[in-house]
């Protein structure tokens, strides 16, 4: 039996870019009743008519808004990934938080509807990898630390969730690295360092979904019934030495064994908590995801290819005026001229 149409809906993680966007979006369905946007601080922009409560889903508290608002519909989007939140906090909000909110639904008799941002980074990165992953996919090298284990983990207690409670229907959405003119990610901060460092000898294959189409994905997910795993991302891959030279960014190529102490940079200049190990290996080895089964299922096409979402971001930041060579070239005719 399919379940019944979203009416009041929760949304975790409401003060974050995608949280914001997300609860406005769906506030205006005429077919949604309430919106409840929670979160630990208040949100910077405005929630238009959705009720903001500030609240901790690491504490009983979510479980009190979610059993007297008589929430229906879980949209938890509260997946941090911040290069600038200490590794310990961020791995409570992630994986306690995800395990209060989880018992809090199983323990709703008004629950009907759970979906979850994931990531694609839980098929981790590495020399070894297929050329996309599937959902059917298992990693080659499972991810051992940061937000991506936190999300193998989120999965985890999702389908523990799912065992107890099958009358729920479930999404979990396995997402490539955001992109768009909203984006402050680990990702943006790195293209924002004064010299971008790059593996040396390795030129990753990158996958984007614009922050619109992210969006859309969501709202699609929680107003309409599609249970299961998706991944999603904007169509095709770009070689992060394309992606550099069409924003204009300086880059130097170093060695392996010295690409985080470049993290330090980050610290400096970018707001970075300097190279995750998860991040490291992306810029090494990449990740593509095929996204057949999320298109199949909504019958419906991203807005935005990973280029055009690449596009977008660096558009909305000033840059790609200039094609940069490699600064060890820049240098090198720099010094000819002189």
């Amino acid at each position: 039996m399919p379940a019944a149409a979203a009416r009041v809906v929760l949304v975790t993680g409401v003060s974050r870019f995608l949280g914001a966007r997300v609860a406005n979006t769906l506030q205006a369905d005429p077919g949604i009743e309430r919106v409840i946007g929670v979160d630990t601080v208040p949100p910077a922009t405005s929630l238009g008519r959705t009720e903001f409560v500030r609240v901790d889903i690491r504490t009983p508290g979510i479980a009190k808004i979610i059993a007297s608002a008589e929430v229906d519909t879980v949209v938890h989007l509260h997946l941090v990934t911040s290069a600038t939140v200490p590794r310990a906090k961020v791995k409570e909000l992630n994986v306690i938080g995800t395990m209060q909110l989880l018992a809090a639904c199983q323990r709703s008799p008004d629950m009907r509807k759970l979906v979850v941002r994931s990531s694609a980074a839980v098929y981790g990165s590495s020399p070894m990898d297929p050329a996309v992953f599937s959902e059917r996919d298992e990693p080659v090298e499972a991810p051992t630390s940061g937000y991506a284990k936190d999300a193998v983990e989120v999965e985890g207690y999702v389908r523990g969730l799912q065992r107890r409670r099958s009358d729920l229907t479930v999404s979990v959405l396995r997402f490539a690295n955001f992109l768009g003119p909203g984006v402050d990610s680990p990702f943006t901060r790195y293209l924002s360092m004064p010299v971008v460092p790059t593996v040396l000898g390795f030129d990753p294959r990158l996958q984007f979904v614009h922050e619109d189409d992210g969006v859309e994905v969501l709202r699609r997910m929680t107003v309409e019934n599609h249970p299961g795993c998706y991944n999603v991302a904007g169509d095709g891959v770009m070689l992060l030495s394309q992606a550099l030279r069409r924003a204009g960014r300086p880059y130097v190529p170093v060695p392996a064994p010295s690409f985080s102490v470049f993290g330090d940079m980050g610290r400096r200049f970018a707001g970075m908590s300097g190279f995750s190990p998860e991040l490291q290996r992306w810029l090494t080895y990449g990740r593509a995801v095929d996204t057949t089964g999320l298109v199949r299922e909504l019958a419906w096409w991203p807005k935005y290819s990973s280029e055009a979402a690449f596009a977008d971001y660096v558009t909305a930041r000033g840059w790609g005026r200039g094609v940069p060579l490699p600064l060890a070239d820049r240098l090198a005719a720099v010094l000819r001229r002189g």
